[in-house]
Order: C-alpha cells, then structure tokens, then sequence
C-alpha cells in the first residue's frame, strides 16, 4: 500500500495490524513524520514530502512499483474544508474554494496514474452532506472519468460509521470511501458493539480503555486553565455545558445551544468517549471525568493506538496528531474487510487493537458540586441559539 497524508499513523498502523505493508508514506507535518519514523524506524517517506510537489510518477517510483501493481491507495486528505465545526459557526465552509481541498485532487490524480486494485478515502461527515457535498462529487466524477480513460470499473462506496459501533471506546462518525478497480462492490459488516449491533454486546466505555489509569494523583500539566476552569467540577459526568441551561439541572449560565458541542463536555466512566479534538481550546473537551485534560497516554487509548505507540512534538502538536488520526483499531478492520472482500482471503474477525473490556463494576459517578460565586453573575434569561447559520458570527459574515 501507499499512504497519503499519513499523519501519525492511525489508519497505517491498523492496516499494518491487517498485514499490508506501507511501501511508501506522504506527510508533510514535521512532527507527524517524526512520530512515524518512531513507530517504524524503516518507514519509506517520500521527498519532498509536500504531495503538491511530487508527480503521480515520482511518487510510484520512489514506492518502487509500477502502474497498476499496487494493492491499496490509503489515507485522508484533510478534513477542515468539510468540517461540522465550520457549518455551526457560519452555517457553511468554503469547501472546494479552500486551499486545503486540493489534497483531494491529488489523491485523484495518484488513482488515475498508479490504478491501484483497491482506494481507501477517509473524511469527516460533511463531505457528504446533502447540498454540500462537492467533494464527493468531484471524487466520483474523477473516477467516472478515470474509469472512462483506463477501462476500470471504480464504483465508490459511501461508507458512514461510528466508530463505538465497532469496539472503539469513542464516539466518532467518520466517511470512508471505498472503490476496487474491477468494480466488486465492498459491503460495511454489520455493526459489533452498541444497540445496533446483532451480538447485543454493550459500547466499549471510556473506563474499559483509560479505567486502568485513574488516579488522584496526576500531573499538574494537565491542570484545566481559562476563564472557564472552575466552572467544569459543577457539570456532572457525561454532560457539558447544556447542564448549566433553563432546559436542565444547573443554574441559567448560558442560552441552549448557544456554544459548540465539545464547550466543556466531559467523559462519562460507562460510556464511550465523545470525539477527540485536534486542536481544543481551554474550554473544549472531552475532558477527565475528574475535572482535568486527558493525558496524552489516554487519548491514545481512546483512539486505539496502543501503548507502545509513541509521538513527537510539543503538547500542542501531539493533540493534534492524535485527535486527526484514524483509530488504528478501525483501519485494522477495514484492511482485513478490504483483503476478505476484494482479494478473497480467508482473514480473522477479530480486531487485536481494541482494548480489552474491564471486569468488574464500573465505579460510580463522581460528585459535582456547586456553581463557584464568581459566575453566579452570569445566571439570568439567556437567548437560545437561533439556528444553524443564523448565529452573529454568520450574520457578521454575511454582512
């Protein structure tokens, strides 16, 4: 296989677990590369390494294969054009208009020179949003040209999960697009984990991957700072902000809906995570159900990676590599899916990067307490958010 903006490794790490080998990985973030280069001292990095610099040409050479020979195109060009972020500030994103689509494009035209028997795309949810889905758009085109161009039969596969429904402690709904070059259609399997699923086993929890390192006693780094600090020990497990609204148990802090999901949520011990961030503010969790940031070793874990799984670079840095990754547990089951379904092998069902479930009883929910005074200022009649695109920052910008 060839990775395309590998990041720190998430999707190849569970593709390697599925047994493909990474010929060839294309990243151009400093710290990333460094965290690859320490997870697989022989990794094979493209130079230069920034893809807009390189032709579908080079890029085949220095994998040392020809057109047509490679297994599996991997990787998820960035995902901030298509973000759901950027639809709640301003009800829309720039998309194709932004710099950053052009990755797309690149992974497009890598198809068409190398021909790969198997793509394997991975986006955020609004790629594929009804109305706003030019990304999409352009990718299925592209084929359909390519498809035209070089008697191939990609047929892409929209493919929307959750990543909890499969065993990973985290709640995070991702896109992936899957194509094979003779057109054998690729089926999702069926959900294992969570009320969808057939076996009925429960959601993997954020105790069942981080229980093992709970403690009083943890680094002051991970101390919460900002203007909200305080307020976070009045919210209980498993809510955020919302709590402090008209609408529920705390004190009329805030209008409903009236900030962004992630502002001051916090992790419940007996449920999966909510979805890690790439770049959090000091309000922006998930946060420790202990009132504090998670450790870089627990995010890890909440993504899959295993412990022995290192990153460089500063905190900052690492967050991000973190929180833009794939967790490997989900490209280790798309990489057995993909070598089951499209190249007929006889593999193994069961994922080895999922944390193994914790026996015995969850403890019980930490207690929160009350509204520290220096917000009791703020309690009062608050305006709900009016709407998707309809807030002052869209109004501002449509102005």
């Amino acid at each position: 296989m060839i990775s395309l903006f590998s990041g720190a490794g998430g999707l190849d790490r569970g593709l390697s677990e599925a047994d493909f080998d990474v010929r060839l990985c294309v990243e151009i973030d400093k710290d990333a590369r460094k965290t690859l280069f320490l997870n697989n001292p022989k990794a094979n990095f493209s130079e230069p390494s920034d893809i807009h610099e390189l032709t579908p040409c080079e890029v085949l050479k220095q994998a040392g294969l020809q057109t047509g020979e490679l297994d599996l195109l991997a990787g998820g060009p960035p995902c901030q054009p298509f973000s759901k972020s950027g639809y709640w500030v301003t009800g829309d994103t720039n998309r194709l208009t932004d710099p950053r689509a052009k990755t797309l494009k690149a992974y497009l035209d890598l198809v068409r020179h190398a021909l790969p028997k198997v793509i394997l795309l991975e986006n955020v949810k609004g790629i594929a949003f009804k109305k706003k889905n030019e990304g999409l758009n352009l990718l299925i085109d592209e084929l359909s040209l390519i498809n035209k161009e070089h008697d191939t039969a990609y047929r892409p596969e929209i493919v929307n999960i959750n990543a909890a429904d499969y065993g990973v402690p985290q709640l995070r709904e991702r896109v992936f697009i899957v194509a094979s070059r003779d057109g054998t259609k690729f089926s999702m399997p069926p959900p294992t984990h969570g009320p969808n699923s057939l076996s009925g086993d429960p959601y993997v929890s954020a105790w069942d991957a981080i229980g093992d390192l709970d403690t009083d006693d943890w680094d002051s780094e991970l101390a919460l700072s900002g203007k909200w600090a305080e307020l976070l020990p009045s919210i209980p497990e498993g809510y955020n902000y919302l709590w402090h609204t008209e609408r529920l148990g705390g004190k009329p802090i805030f209008g409903w809906r009236s900030r962004f999901w992630s502002f001051l949520l916090k992790l419940s011990k007996d449920k999966p995570s909510w979805t890690i961030q790439a770049q959090p503010g000091p309000a922006t969790g998930p946060f420790h159900w202990k009132n504090r940031n998670l450790s870089q070793r627990e995010l890890a874990r909440l993504q899959t990676f295993p412990d022995d799984f290192n990153f460089s670079g500063s905190k900052r840095a690492i967050q991000k590599q973190i929180g833009n990754a794939v967790p490997p547990a989900i490209g280790e089951l798309f990489g057995l899916e993909i070598r089951r379904q499209f190249f007929r092998e006889d593999v193994r069902e069961k994922l080895l990067l999922l944390p193994v479930k914790e026996k015995g009883v969850v403890p019980r929910e930490e207690i929160y307490t009350d509204v520290p005074p220096q917000y009791e200022s703020l309690y009062g009649k608050h305006q709900a958010h009016p709407g998707v695109g309809k807030g002052p920052s869209a109004i501002t910008r449509n102005l």
